[in-house]
């Protein structure tokens, strides 16, 4: 168990059946009353993060999150097919289930999935992923001083914010994490 004044960011409990992960906490220690532990928290599975206050004397179990290393195979009617690496075993995903990661995804990439109590509630992909242009307007010579970008389309449907001398083909870095252009691989 764990007790409320051992909240640390990143810690994951379980609340009600759910999963959190603690986004900020603060101890406070008011002058009259009892001290308490002021939180937000979010919930793993669908996002939401709420603020919530505990007293110094409550406990609650850790969520045990298991991860496992699966290989993206492919996609057939809206459903997406997950291989694990060791077993061989396949997973089944929905658009829902992934999210944002879905603009990132290509076959035989290689993700982290998250379960919680048996059920998936994460897909974790590498922080950059490498992706080709399969769509932008010509690039313009001479035109790198000003910082002036333009829209590209990756080989996922995704599009992102690049520099001018980007070309259709080009292979491009992009951050998972915020959706950015990072460089030219």
């Amino acid at each position: 168990m764990i007790s409320s004044t051992d909240f640390r960011t990143g810690l994951t409990v379980e609340i009600d059946g759910s999963a959190w992960q603690i986004v900020e906490f603060q101890h406070v220690k008011p002058g009259k009353g009892a001290a308490f532990v002021r939180t937000k928290i979010k919930n793993v599975e669908d996002g939401k993060v709420v603020e919530r206050t505990f007293n110094p004397n409550e406990k609650m179990p850790p969520a045990h999150l298991e991860t496992r290393k699966m290989q993206y195979l492919y996609e057939a009617d809206g459903a997406y097919t997950f291989m694990d690496t060791e077993t061989y075993e396949q997973t089944e995903l929905n658009k829902e289930q992934l999210g944002d990661a879905l603009n990132y995804l290509k076959e035989e990439m290689e993700v982290t999935l998250q379960s919680f109590k048996g059920r998936i509630i994460g897909v974790s992909l590498p922080n950059a992923v490498t992706l080709k242009v399969t769509e932008c307007e010509p690039s313009v010579k001479g035109n790198t001083a000003t910082g002036a970008t333009k829209m590209a389309t990756v080989e996922t449907g995704y599009e992102v914010r690049v520099p001018l001398f980007v070309n259709e083909g080009d292979l491009l870095r992009i951050d998972t994490r915020t959706g950015n252009y990072i460089e030219r691989a």
